[in-house]
């Protein structure tokens, strides 16, 4: 007999060679049909895996991330199967579980959205089948005789880029086979809801020197439940997408000018400088002081930090007379400059330095995203330089800062620390005050938190921060990162209270993470609805005919006078038409009508987006009110996805 702890604590004794699904059958029958893969000894394996001496069990279910991999992955291969069943001859490359859901890459030409349909009805009639996923590991010879004899052209090469002596596990289903490391489920039975969702043209491997494939995307899921909320949540980020609001609101503009590179509209300048006043004002609180460095520097700044070592392929460079610059990448060399300038004692420490840097990255074409991913972006860095003993209480202090500004904004916020990997600079001792600092932070401001294993970059430990939008959607925006390197580089010192020179001990620090990448995640997260404070107008004024348009003025030139920005929608259009445009495309907060009533009472009729009607304002109340949402940066009702 052999000894099965779970997670629980709890120990069980069974028969060797029991297998895992027959383990959890034993606990219970709903918990067997529930489950699809087994950690044994924290290895994600085949429920059809034997136990073969003591060890520990947990069972992976489709609430866990290893479980939606597991049945995304499989149903890939259920996808595969049914497009090789119904187009023979063609060849296939890869098929892996992402963020929400699978592809597949096919040598296809592209698919038309009958052939579609017909790849998700054979894929329900694969699933009926409930053929049974089997393992088989194979020599890699075996494994290259295999997919020649088959002429899969693309497996071949994968095999082929293994080493000589190397075992390969395929899987198999029906007449399936496929190179694959697993685990899968059961059988193509345990998938219940299974959708296509796209298809798009993809250069195998990601390199545009290679073939062009064709890429279907999928989803599935356990229940119809799941799939519904799915569907919805996906047509709601779809209406949320930041590039088709960004040209609905007015905010930016790309061209293939200036590929990457945001062109900011008026309205667009006027969220974004919005964002970074706030940004200072909070940076202000915590006795921040802000710094530019310039934008080109020269070569020798980037050998110094490394960069032009390791990072020259993503720089624009140029010369002039015989010297080579760099347009800065990142901020942070230029912070190091900066510190240089000047001697500095342990009392001037801790120093928080920040920075709105303008800086360009070289990107893949077919990388670009909107707001998400561009070759020009504004970055909002700071540097603590510290004492070994300040580091906690510093941690502590970005940790409560980045709540702050994630609050003010309705964003849920998750942490993760990322300990030390096998490569890394610097002394293991001073890993390990560098990293207790970052847990004891953590422990003392309370939040659950997650430990990465050997994740940190090779100079530093760091703390990763996780927001979540109103779909759902996870952005890694904030990094708190411990720095070894570049003080080591630059010879960054201060001068301790014996008047001996220390190496100074730093932070990089980002929230926002760039302030296009922030914009675009808030543009979503909001739907359009920006809060009342950061709204690029925030009224519209709007008279129900021509005659008022003088009195409609004057309320105009009031509310700028109080210090709001408005809209005066003179124009000769019916106000029902007016109303909607204001509120369902340009997403105005506030809407004020004006005819004879109100030009004759001074009472106005206030409509709020999202709220219609709500209620009759003096003129004096009603900038009362507004105010009040403005200085209290309240959030917008209703900006929560609702299903």
């Amino acid at each position: 007999m052999i000894k099965v702890k779970f997670p629980d604590g709890n120990v069980k004794e069974y028969a060797e060679g029991t297998l895992a699904i027959e383990v959890a059958k034993s606990i219970s029958p709903a918990l067997a049909k529930e489950v699809l893969a087994v950690q044994i000894d924290g290895k994600l394996k085949d429920l059809g895996s034997r136990l073969e001496s003591d060890c520990s069990l947990k069972f992976v279910k489709f609430s866990d991330p290893e479980g939606k991999d597991v049945y995304w992955h499989s149903t890939s291969h259920i996808m595969a199967q049914a497009v090789v069943r119904l187009f023979p001859g063609t060849k296939v490359a890869i098929g892996p579980s992402i963020e929400q859901g699978f592809y597949y890459d096919f040598e296809h030409e592209p698919f038309t959205d009958d052939e579609l349909e017909k790849v998700e009805k054979e894929v329900q009639k694969i699933i009926k089948e409930n053929q049974k996923f089997e393992r088989k590991v194979v020599s890699r010879n075996e494994a290259l005789d295999f997919f020649s004899s088959k002429n899969e052209i693309y497996k071949v090469e994968l095999i082929e880029a293994l080493a000589e002596g190397e075992t390969i596990s395929m899987y198999m289903n029906g007449e399936f086979t496929d190179l694959c490391r697993g685990p899968h489920l059961m059988g193509t039975g345990s998938v219940k809801k299974f959708k296509v969702l796209s298809s798009s043209g993809a250069y195998w491997r990601g390199d545009s020197k290679n073939a062009m494939l064709q890429r279907i995307y999928g989803i599935s899921f356990p229940s119809q439940d799941e799939m519904d909320f799915f569907l919805k949540v996906r047509e709601e980020a779809e209406k949320r997408d930041h590039r088709k609001l960004g040209r609905e609101l007015d905010l930016f503009s790309f061209h293939p000018e200036a590929p990457g590179m945001p062109f900011y509209h008026h309205n667009g300048m006027i969220v974004k400088q919005l964002l970074i006043d706030y940004w200072r004002y909070e940076h202000n609180i915590d006795g921040y002081k802000e710094i530019q460095t310039p934008q080109l520097m020269s070569k020798t700044l980037w050998e110094t930090s490394g960069h032009w070592f390791n990072y020259k392929e993503n720089m624009f460079t140029t010369e002039t007379e015989g010297t080579e610059f760099a347009v800065k990448p990142m901020n942070c060399p230029g912070g190091m400059l900066w510190y240089k300038a000047g001697l500095h004692s342990y009392r001037e420490l801790p120093m928080r330095i920040s920075e709105l840097g303008h800086v360009h990255r070289k990107e893949f074409s077919g990388a670009l995203t909107g707001l998400f991913r561009v070759m020009a972006f504004t970055q909002d860095d700071a540097h603590i330089f510290m004492t070994p003993s300040q580091i906690k209480q510093e941690i502590l202090g970005v940790i409560r800062l980045t709540d702050r500004i994630y609050r003010t904004f309705g964003l849920e916020y998750s942490l993760a620390l990322s300990t030390r990997g096998e490569k890394y600079i610097g002394k293991t001792e001073d890993w390990e005050v560098a990293t207790d600092g970052l847990r004891s932070a953590l422990e003392e401001y309370g939040q659950e938190y997650v430990v990465n294993e050997g994740d940190a970059a090779f100079y530093g430990p760091k703390i990763d921060i996780y927001v979540k939008n109103a779909l759902g959607k996870a952005w890694q925006c904030g990094t708190v990162q411990l720095d070894m390197n570049l003080p080591e580089r630059f010879d960054l010192t201060y001068v301790d209270e014996n008047s001996d020179k220390k190496r100074v001990i730093m932070i990089h620090r980002a929230l926002y993470g760039s302030i296009e990448r922030f914009l675009g995640i808030i543009l979503e997260h909001f739907g359009g609805f920006f809060p009342l404070w950061l709204a690029p107008v925030q009224v519209s004024v709007m008279p129900v005919s021509e005659r008022f348009n003088d009195f409609a003025s004057e309320v105009r030139n009031m509310l700028n006078e109080a210090g709001f920005r408005v809209e005066f929608d003179e124009r000769s259009e019916k106000i029902g038409y007016k109303i909607r445009e204001a509120e369902s495309v340009k997403k105005i907060p506030y809407m004020l009508v004006i005819g004879e009533k109100e030009k004759d009472t001074g009472v106005f009729t206030v409509r709020r987006h999202k709220k219609g009607n709500i209620g009759e304002f003096e003129l004096s109340d009603f900038i009362g009110r507004v105010k009040h949402e403005v200085e209290k940066r309240m959030l917008p009702e209703g900006y929560k996805i609702e299903i």
